[in-house]
């Protein structure tokens, strides 16, 4: 039975579990080896990336659709023979969460040294809150999280939070704004 199984279109879909922190989630296709003509639901807040043996073949917004691989059922299977029946024809699904997350805390750790015409050399710490969302999700796949099975926010908040301190620190030097006017520039 687990042959004629694996056999059978598939139909692909992601309804996020309880885990509110998942960012990328690869679905679990036995071997990879999606079937031609599987179905693909993508939903609103997704983005499906659709890699077809190693390479970026589609980019999917929300919607259903249907895959085209090499893989043909049973027919594929038993051409692979020689590779000791596991098909080369290999194909993953990626979906992508678009939502914001929002609430992630960044901070200095340390005081920054800001220089102020009344005050003189000022030592500064700075805290808040940043929210994070994936806008392109073909980048996002090559450049961050690649082809892990999950992705969390939490492998992304160190970064984040260091591009965040250093924008700011960058910001308040180049407008050279006395101390006491910070606050304006909320």
């Amino acid at each position: 039975m687990g042959f004629f199984r694996k056999q059978l279109l598939n139909v692909i879909e992601w309804t996020s579990d309880s885990d509110d922190e998942l960012m990328v989630y690869r679905f679990p296709v036995d071997g990879k080896e999606i079937k031609n003509g599987a179905q693909l639901t993508v939903r609103e807040s997704q983005v499906a990336i659709f890699v077809n043996e190693g390479q970026i073949a589609d980019v999917f917004m929300p919607g259903r659709y249907k895959l085209t691989t090499a893989n043909l059922p049973v027919l594929t299977k038993l051409q692979s023979w020689k590779y000791d029946f596991n098909s080369p024809f290999k194909a993953e699904v990626y979906f992508v969460n678009t939502k914001q997350f929002q609430g992630k805390k960044w901070g200095t750790a340390n005081p920054f040294a800001l220089r102020d015409a009344e005050f003189g050399v000022v030592r500064i710490r700075a805290f808040g809150t940043y929210s994070i969302q994936v806008e392109d999700a073909k980048t996002f796949l090559k450049e961050v999280f690649g082809t892990t099975n999950k992705y969390y926010v939490s492998s992304i908040l160190e970064q984040a939070k260091s591009m965040v301190v250093s924008s700011f620190t960058d910001y308040l030097a180049e407008q050279k704004v006395p101390v006491l006017d910070i606050p304006t520039l909320y």
